[in-house]
């Protein structure tokens, strides 16, 4: 198995999740959204980005405006909807618990197994 492919699909599953966050915090410009994502780690490019703002606007999760520019053409600036703030409580609400779920097995001490000789076994 590939780790490198492991992560970025770890990665993927929750970008819509940030983009949500990231937007809950009052309008965004989509650059800006990139620039967070790519500081905190999160590789995402433009290819990904937009097909997935035009996604969740589909659904109703949010909306944008454009706004016009001092130094080029207008901007769209992202924002969320009524449907996407309750959306992002919900999918929030499962962040915790599915954290506090993945905290508690990664947690965990795995205990020594003992032989016949009450040493310790080896870790495999």
């Amino acid at each position: 198995m590939n780790i490198e492919n492991a992560q970025v699909q770890m990665r993927k599953g929750i970008l819509e999740f940030c983009i949500l966050h990231i937007i809950s915090r009052g309008e965004v410009y989509a650059s800006d959204m990139l620039d967070e994502l790519t500081s905190a780690r999160i590789m995402v490019v433009e290819g990904t980005l937009y097909p997935l703002l035009t996604r969740l606007k589909n659904a109703g999760l949010l909306d944008y405006k454009w706004v016009e520019s001092t130094s080029g053409p207008p901007r769209k600036y992202y924002i969320l909807t009524g449907s996407g703030q309750e959306f992002l409580k919900a999918m929030n609400d499962t962040w915790l618990d599915l954290s506090d779920s993945v905290s508690q097995i990664i947690g965990k001490v795995t205990p020594h197994k003992t032989v016949a000789n009450g040493h310790p076994e080896p870790n495999e």
